[in-house]
């Protein structure tokens, strides 16, 4: 590891701890050089292991960058944090890695995120369905947004004004 102050690559880890439910270790570091500290993350790497098979019946490796941006323009000026986003988005690969070895649909990771997303924020949700869930015209949106509606547990005013 090089420290990223002087750059030297000399450097003792003084803590070690399990963070994110135990999926990756921080450990703090100290510089022997210059004795600076600083914090490094390791995360397990399980999303190489799967297969994503997309509409047209091609396999790409899972990417959970591509999810996170995904999310990120579905919730592009909405008062959703990142963390919010990086723990929706840690329970959905626990449930994907648990229930799929190797391959998995597009369509599938595409509704279990859509599912957690509805509970984050509906306007971000409505967003994300209609691209999820392609969309033909203004009246499958606009059934989908009344579908949110009707749900019992709307908490945010701004929610209920989608198309007033």
């Amino acid at each position: 590891m090089h420290c990223p102050f002087c750059g030297a690559d000399d450097d003792k880890v003084i803590d070690s701890r399990a963070t994110d439910g135990g999926r990756a270790i921080r450990r703090r570091r100290e510089c022997r050089g210059c004795k600076k500290r600083f914090t490094t993350r390791e995360q397990i790497e399980t999303s190489t292991r799967i297969s994503v098979i997309k509409k047209d019946g091609s396999r790409v490796p899972y990417d959970r960058a591509k999810v996170l941006s995904g999310l990120e323009k579905s919730c592009y000026k909405r008062p959703v944090s990142t963390e919010s986003l990086t723990r929706l988005i840690d329970d959905m690969e626990e449930q994907l890695f648990t229930r799929f070895d190797r391959e998995v649909d597009a369509s599938e990771i595409g509704r279990m995120v859509a599912e957690r997303l509805k509970g984050l924020d509906q306007v971000a949700y409505v967003r994300f369905a209609s691209v999820y869930k392609q969309f033909r015209d203004l009246d499958d949106l606009l059934d989908e947004v009344r579908e949110v509606l009707d749900q019992p547990d709307r908490d945010s005013p701004n929610q209920t004004q989608l198309f007033e």
